[in-house]
C-alpha cells in the first residue's frame, strides 16, 4: 500500500529582499534578490556598466532579465505567450513610449536566446504549475500589471486596485518574485516596497499576471533557497 505524499502547508524560499531604487529597475531588483551576496555586490558595483553592456540601459524586458540570470549562472526557464514584441500593445500608453526604441533589440535577444543557452517556451502557465515549481524547484519571477496587484497582508494598493477594476486604467508593467505558498495564498516579494513578505490569493494574483500587456511572462528559477 502506498501513501500519497502531501504537499507542505508552508513553502517559502528565503531570498534577500531588495528594494528598487528607481522607477524602472523593478526587474533588475528581482534579479538582485536571486543572487548570492558576492554576486549582488558585483552587480551593484558595476550597475551602470552592466546595464550598458546588456544593451537595455533603463528599459528592461523579461528576456533581458533572462540574459542577466544567465550572466550570473542562475538556471531558469522563461515562459511567455509572445516570443518577441507584441505590436498590439502599442495602444497601451506604457508601451507606446518604448516600443519603437526597443523593438529591434528585443527581437534580436529572442532570436539569439537558444544560441546563448537560454530556455524560452511559448506557453501559458497555470496556478498549479507555479505552485508545483515553488514547492519543488525555486522562486518565480512574474510580470504583472501593478495597478491590479494587491497584498492581502499589508493591503498595499487595495483602494487603487478596486478603483481600477471598476473604472479601468492604463497598464503599468511591474516585476515581483513569488517565493512560496501558505494556506491557499501565494507569497511574494515586491521590490517596490520596503522589505516584507506579501501574499495574495491565486485569483487576485492571476488578475494581475494575466492582464493585457504582460504576455503572461514567467521566469521559473531552478535554485532552492529553503
Amino acid at each position: 500500500m502506498t501513501t500519497e505524499r502531501k504537499a507542505p502547508s508552508l513553502t517559502e524560499h528565503q531570498i534577500v529582499h531588495y528594494q528598487q531604487r528607481y522607477n524602472w529597475d523593478c526587474g533588475l531588483s528581482c534579479v538582485l534578490m536571486l543572487l548570492t551576496d558576492e554576486q549582488r555586490t558585483e552587480f551593484l558595483d558595476k550597475f551602470t556598466d552592466i546595464c550598458q553592456e546588456e544593451g537595455f540601459n533603463q528599459s528592461t524586458w523579461t528576456i533581458d532579465l533572462c540574459y542577466l540570470l544567465k550572466r550570473f549562472d542562475i538556471r531558469h526557464q522563461m515562459c511567455t505567450t509572445m516570443l518577441g514584441v507584441n505590436e498590439d500593445y502599442k495602444r497601451h500608453g506604457y508601451y507606446d513610449k518604448i516600443l519603437d526604441l526597443d523593438r529591434d533589440r528585443v527581437r534580436r535577444r529572442f532570436d539569439e536566446a537558444a544560441s546563448a543557452g537560454l530556455a524560452v517556451s511559448q506557453r501559458s502557465l497555470s496556478t498549479e504549475e507555479l505552485v508545483a515549481h515553488l514547492e519543488k524547484a525555486g522562486p518565480v519571477v512574474l510580470l504583472v500589471d501593478a495597478g491590479l496587484l494587491v497584498c492581502d497582508l499589508c493591503k498595499h494598493n487595495k483602494l487603487k486596485a478596486e478603483f481600477r477594476r471598476c473604472f479601468g486604467g492604463g497598464y503599468r508593467g511591474h516585476y515581483i518574485v513569488l517565493v512560496g505558498r501558505s494556506r491557499g495564498k501565494l507569497l511574494y516579494r515586491d521590490p517596490a516596497l520596503t522589505p516584507r513578505l506579501c501574499a495574495a490569493s491565486p485569483l487576485t494574483l492571476n488578475r494581475a499576471r494575466l492582464a493585457s500587456g504582460t504576455d503572461q511572462d514567467v521566469v521559473l528559477v531552478y535554485k532552492d533557497f529553503r
